[in-house]
């Protein structure tokens, strides 16, 4: 055979293989299903899966081959054989397409056959592929074998017998979430996948096996039963319980989310989803949902219309104009509702106005700002330095980006924390110390040496440091060691749009959130926030709001909403508007509204117009959407600080982390979410050495007192946090009145 290539203008890097008779251009060392894949032939396979390692154990995509004249003796695994220059591939030759139907018979062999039942039916890759390649009549007499099914948690449903171990979900819980949950016990015929020890998944991406799973053995429990694949709708939707703004669909029916699987965008991520985002939609129709308009009425809640419900927010805030108004939104609220919240503040003589409400120190002004790099390069950094971030909660897939940059680009990560948080990558150093010694470990020399001899490093600052009391400094700190060692400066966005909110002038002028606590106004306006566990400062935050007029624009009609609000006006989150959100890229994204609005909820630029109207403002004459994105609404030209707090109290140090599951409204009245593993509770972790000092044994209870409140908790002992701290995790009714800085700590 001649050793000059078929086709020698081809890059060097290339071979030409044949499939099927049409000439293609591959990669070297890349399989045949690639190559076939990217020129759109089908071959059918199971195992295959083109994020996942090679198994090669299927045999469904067997193909024949030849090269250099010489026919292959055997059909060939197409997932599992690399191309060559000149090699001829036949997917539909009669000795692959009889191996393809022996394969297939085999697989079905102990397949229980009960499609007519089973929550895959009509989206199956097995019965879409027997119809196929089956044969009509089974030549199988023997038994069937039975698989007994474990509980693998509260959002995987599994049905074992249907599984024809392709051992996707194995690879994906080892290879992409790290956790090596799942396995293949047993040999044989007796071979059978499972967790080893019985326990539920811990991976914060556990929904994924549902998605990467071909038959019906592992199924969305949450959706389970609820409806067929036929009968719903796709809308084209976002995550909006993080920064990432992960794509996804929205499966409807009748206007209720039924579920929600991933969108494919490789820049964003990928064809993954996180937990988080994956289930959340339960939280849509939780029994506190708001769904008429509230007014307080001599300390009574009744139900109005909304001619009445506005009419009495007019009255609020028309008497409550200039300084005398605060207006507070969430982060996660829509560009859209933003500019509609700026323009508000503006014609009512505010400058009042703030999305930051987890921000603890503003004496440097901050704002969210676009990631140095793109999301997806971060992958092929050689050094990563995780400042003050549990970012395996924080953003699940940007975790899942770490975990692939070392797995398999070598990257060393580095973590600097206050609590030795579990990682599902191996750590090349890091330090772990007390909340006011973070930006000190920073300037480590042999961290900055490392980070200066690396070619591309990568710091990522998180939500510890970005809401910690004393941010200013942990920001400098982290300016510092990117401007020493060309480290690109990645500050995760504090809310699922905190970006777009800056852009669109959701920002103080004035006052920013703490100071318009700190000096209470006389009259507030809340949007999208549950007040008792949304601020940073609760104790302060309350006792302002307690005092004060509030017009609250709210999903929820809460306990915390209704002791704080006079009037309640009910709002579509986000999967049932509209709206565009700018992810930690800088890129603005667009969700399609999906499910139905519930009761008398509307879209909260709808809702805003209409009270503008009320107020007679001139800058709320718009008939649509598109005329509320065809305003614009600039930051101010100088924003409001204030001084850097003092972290009061005496005893420990607090390190407070965003619990992963108790992050928004929507999110901590996701049943399934509230039932996994990962959402511990309300808790203080202590060191053994703290924990001995105080008398308190693990198990037991302890009261934290600190500057601005007290809270019970039941204590655990643990060698992950440092002598000196206790952790806690926000998001909870029970944590919230510590705030941050230090606490003593009593058994109960």
């Amino acid at each position: 055979m001649s050793a000059q290539p078929v086709n020698p203008n081809l890059p060097p890097d290339h071979v030409t293989v044949f499939i099927d008779g049409v000439e293609l251009a591959a990669p070297k060392n890349s399989m045949i299903i690639q190559a076939a894949d990217k020129a759109g032939i089908p071959i059918p396979r199971f195992c295959y899966h083109d994020k996942l390692a090679v198994a090669a154990n299927c045999r469904m995509c067997l193909v024949e081959a030849e090269m250099g004249g010489r026919m292959s003796p055997k059909p060939l695994p197409a997932c599992a054989t690399p191309v060559a220059d000149g090699m001829k591939v036949f997917t539909r030759s009669e000795k692959a397409l009889k191996s393809q139907r022996n394969v297939m018979e085999f697989l079905l062999i102990n397949h229980p056959l009960d499609c007519p039942i089973c929550d895959q039916g009509g989206e199956c890759e097995l019965q879409d592929l027997s119809l196929g390649y089956g044969r009509s009549v089974s030549r199988f007499n023997e038994r069937k074998r039975t698989v007994p099914d474990e509980d693998i948690g509260p959002l995987v449903a599994t049905e074992m017998t249907r599984c024809i171990q392709c051992t996707r979900c194995v690879r994906f819980t080892g290879e992409i979430a790290g956790t090596y949950e799942l396995g293949g016990m047993y040999r044989g015929e007796n071979l059978q996948i499972g967790t080893f020890d019985g326990k539920p998944l811990t991976t914060e991406l556990s929904g994924n096996v549902v998605d990467v799973c071909p038959v019906g053995a592992l199924t969305n429990k949450v959706f389970q039963f609820r409806a067929r694949p036929w009968e719903l709708i796709a809308r084209e939707s976002l995550g909006y319980h993080d920064a990432m703004g992960s794509n996804l669909f929205l499966h409807l029916r009748r206007g209720e989310v039924l579920r929600t699987v991933p969108r494919d965008n490789e820049a964003v991520n990928e064809c993954w989803l996180s937990d988080r985002d994956r289930y959340s939609h339960q939280g849509l129709y939780a029994a506190d949902r708001a769904l008429k308009p509230l007014q307080k009425v001599d300390g009574e809640w009744r139900e109005v219309s909304w001619a009445e419900g506005l009419a009495a927010a007019a009255e609020i805030l028309d008497a409550h104009r200039g300084d005398a108004l605060g207006v507070l939104a969430h982060p996660s609220t829509s560009s859209e509702e933003g500019v509609l919240l700026a323009r508000l503040a503006g014609e009512l003589g505010s400058g009042n106005l703030d999305h930051r409400i987890h921000t603890r120190d503003f004496s440097d002004a901050p704002v969210a700002e676009p990631f140095a790099l793109p999301l997806a390069d971060i992958e092929k950094a050689d050094l990563v330095v995780v400042f003050g971030s549990n970012i395996r909660h924080e953003l699940p897939l940007l975790h899942q980006r770490l975990r692939k940059a070392q797995t398999k680009n070598g990257a060393k990560i580095h973590a600097i924390n206050p609590v030795d948080f579990d990682f599902a990558f191996s750590l090349a150093g890091k330090q772990i110390v007390p909340p006011s010694k973070l930006a000190g470990a920073l300037s480590d020399p042999a961290l900055l040496e490392a980070a200066k001899a690396a070619n591309h490093a990568v710091l990522l600052v998180g939500a510890i440091a970005e809401n910690h009391p004393q941010a200013a400094a942990l920001r400098q700190a982290a300016r510092d060691f990117a401007a020493a060692t060309g480290a690109s400066l990645c500050r995760i966005p504090q809310g699922a749009n905190a970006l777009g909110l800056a852009r669109n002038g959701v920002l103080p002028s004035t006052r920013d959130v703490a100071s318009m606590f700190a000096e209470p106004r006389a009259a507030y306006v809340l949007y999208g926030i549950e007040p008792g566990v949304d601020f940073a400062d609760t104790a302060a935050a309350l006792k302002a709001l307690n005092a004060a007029k509030v017009v609250a624009f709210s999903q929820f009609a809460c306990a915390s909403t209704r002791a704080v609000a006079d009037v309640i006006l009910p709002i579509g989150a986000l999967p049932e508007i509209d709206a565009t959100l700018a992810n930690l890229d800088g890129v603005d994204q667009v969700a399609q509204a999906g499910g139905k609005l519930p009761g008398e909820a509307r879209e909260g630029w709808r809702v805003l117009r209409a009270l503008g109207g009320q107020l007679g403002l001139p800058a709320f004459e718009f008939a649509d959407l598109e005329g509320v994105r065809a305003l614009t609404a600039a930051a101010p030209a100088k924003l409001a600080a204030s001084a850097t707090p003092a972290v009061a109290g005496e005893g420990l140090e607090l390190a407070v982390v965003p619990a992963i599951y108790r992050s928004d409204a929507v999110v901590r009245r996701a049943a399934a979410l509230q039932a996994h593993p990962l959402n511990a509770g309300a808790r203080v972790l202590l060191n053994a050495a703290d924990a001995q000092a105080a008398g308190i044994e693990s198990g037991k209870t302890a009261k934290l007192h600190a500057a601005d409140g007290t809270a019970t908790l039941p204590v655990t002992v643990s060698d992950r946090v440092p002598a000196g701290v206790a952790w806690i995790e926000s998001g909870y009714g029970a944590t919230a009145p510590l705030g941050a800085g230090r606490v003593k700590v009593v058994a109960a």
